[in-house]
């Protein structure tokens, strides 16, 4: 009986032995693995210039040889990009990183990440949420570039404003920002809204939105488009129609992001203002993530506007966007 016990033992440790080494390398096997899982949230690259630029910024940054795996989702629609926020958050990544379509309805799901862990950091665009719920804003101020343009349209002292406001993406935190201060100059009457209306960023929309304008013969003198892209519809509508248009023309046009062929335009004398958006949020971001170190919770863009009659191509080669 003695004997049998004895056996026993012996074979129990054995196995033991044999064991351990087992567990100990899974466990090695699951610490070694340092990969950073990134769910990456924003329009599509389609959507402008500014945003293929933006796109391509944060596929330059985060990469696999950096030790990023980076799962991509792209819409201009709000309820598109929750849920692909809900299922970043199921297959869980570490980070979201979002650019979001409209300001609200996000907290629910921020909650939901914060509660699983899952760091989130907004960047070109602001959204209507507690501060807790994100690590750090990389962000344009979009309220900044609209009273830019608007008080460079304001010293122009064209007398009359009679403006063709095309709009972006409603409740998008450009459209908000570069509406609010030309929508003070409406409210004060300083100046006349003729049309205002979203093209949703699209030139071809754009281009319907100042032929019908150009088709109820109502006199305007102003194009504020709130992207380079629905600017160039604009003109091509005004160029269809034969009126002149930029530093000698008849209508004054204005854009924003800065596409080089944008500054192009506005060097030649075509248009009259452009207003500047940094598309390059993805460094800092990365900066922060790596390193641990958030240095405020909203980091702003410095940016600036760009008026026909002073532009260089210094500038253009410097703050121009794309080719």
């Amino acid at each position: 009986m003695k004997k049998s016990v004895i056996v026993l033992v012996a074979l129990l440790c054995a196995v033991s032995l044999f064991a351990a080494p087992k567990k100990k390398a899974k466990k090695a096997d699951k610490k070694g693995d340092n990969t950073i899982k990134i769910g990456i949230i924003n329009n599509p690259p389609s959507e402008s210039g500014y945003r293929a630029a933006n796109v391509k910024d944060f596929e330059t940054v985060f990469t696999a040889a950096k030790g990023y795996k980076v799962s991509s989702f792209y819409s201009l629609k709000n309820d598109e990009q929750l849920n692909a926020a809900s299922q970043f958050i199921t297959d869980g990544v570490d980070y979201i990183l979002l650019s979001a379509a409209a300001t609200d309805g996000w907290t629910s799901v921020l909650k939901k990440a914060k509660q699983n862990g899952i760091k989130v950091f907004l960047f070109d665009r602001m959204i209507n949420v507690s501060e807790d719920l994100y690590e750090a804003a990389v962000v344009s101020d979009m309220a900044k570039e609209g009273e830019t343009a608007v008080n460079w349209l304001k010293a122009q002292n064209l007398g009359t404003y009679n403006v063709v406001h095309i709009q972006g993406a409603m409740g998008s935190d450009a459209q908000i920002g570069r509406t609010g201060a030309l929508d003070a100059e409406f409210a004060k009457g300083t100046m006349k809204k003729v049309v205002q209306q979203t093209a949703t960023w699209d030139e071809a929309e754009a281009k319907k939105i100042v032929e019908s304008v150009i088709n109820s013969k109502e006199d305007f003198n102003v194009i504020y488009a709130e992207n380079d892209g629905m600017a160039k519809g604009a003109v091509a509508a005004l160029d269809e129609a034969g009126i002149t248009h930029g530093v000698n023309g008849k209508v004054v046009v204005m854009g924003f992001d800065c596409n080089k062929w944008a500054l192009r335009e506005l060097k030649a004398g075509n248009w009259n203002y452009d207003g500047q958006c940094s598309p390059f949020q993805a460094a800092v971001i990365e900066n922060m993530i790596s390193t641990g170190k958030v240095p405020s919770k909203k980091i702003i863009s410095d940016e600036k506007g760009f008026d026909a009659k002073k532009i260089t191509q210094s500038d253009i080669d410097t703050y121009g966007l794309g080719d």
